[in-house]
């Protein structure tokens, strides 16, 4: 039987940074097929709406033949059902990341035992970059284009005016 190695790297991407792909590009030398899903969080009060940063990820990940983006507003480990994989990638930039994303890990390990959750770090000149880093300096109408790809950048102009 042929299995494909398929992970799910679940995050808000608001919006997706060069530091979300670095962590995409490592994935996708370790699995078949990576879902990027993009959570709804209303409670977070994204910047961008579900569409917009759906409409990111895909215009910054054209390059990885092996990637699919998703929407979701479920449990992680009901998507996860649903896209037949039980493995979900987390990217990890310093320690404080590790405390929350191990937490997350147990509870998911907790409802879905076969659930695997597996831990990158990003290179380490993009280990400052973060989606709230963009949003702030984006709040100051200041220079993000080496944060995020000139597609993304052009995206979040048409949405900003």
């Amino acid at each position: 039987m042929n299995t494909i190695k398929r992970a799910i790297y679940p995050g808000t991407f608001d919006p997706v940074t060069v530091g979300h792909l670095d962590i995409i590009k490592r994935a996708c030398t370790m699995f078949d097929e990576i879902i990027v899903a993009v959570a709804d969080s209303k409670a977070k009060k994204p910047m961008f709406d579900l569409e917009q940063r759906i409409e990111m990820v895909k215009a910054a990940t054209t390059e990885f033949p092996k990637l699919k983006v998703v929407g979701f507003d479920s449990l992680l480990v009901t998507l996860s059902d649903e896209l037949d994989s039980n493995i979900i990638i987390r990217g990890l930039r310093a320690v404080s990341d590790f405390e929350y994303e191990l937490q997350m890990g147990y509870a998911n390990a907790s409802l879905k035992e076969e659930l695997e959750t597996i831990y990158l770090m990003p290179s380490l000149k993009r280990a400052f970059v973060s989606s709230s880093v963009v949003r702030t300096i984006l709040n100051f109408d200041g220079k993000i284009n080496h944060l995020v790809t000139p597609e993304v950048l052009a995206l979040i102009r048409k949405y900003r005016k």
